[in-house]
């Protein structure tokens, strides 16, 4: 099991970003939250199978619709097992 905090940079606030990272995380079965960043940017920590969470990494870097990622930060941390869905924090 892994753990990847990320930081989604562009145009990822006001575009249901964190909506959609939530449905599609939940979907593919994974823990942790995401959460809008006073700076603009989407924040996003995520456990699970490694393979999955590349998943979900890889959905962040296209995003909705509406969004434009620009970049996205990705490290990996030590897997906590802290967490018992996914959701939307603020």
């Amino acid at each position: 099991m892994e753990r990847a905090h990320l930081i989604v940079t562009g145009r990822v606030q006001g575009v249901f970003f964190r909506h959609n990272t939530n449905k599609e995380a939940n979907r593919l079965g994974l823990t942790g939250w995401v959460r809008n960043l006073p700076s603009g940017d989407v924040e996003v920590i995520a456990e699970g199978e490694k393979a999955v969470v590349e998943e979900l990494i890889a959905w962040c870097h296209r995003g909705p619709s509406m969004a434009r990622v620009d970049n996205v930060a990705v490290t990996w941390e030590t897997y906590t097992g802290e967490f018992s869905g996914f959701s939307v924090t603020y």
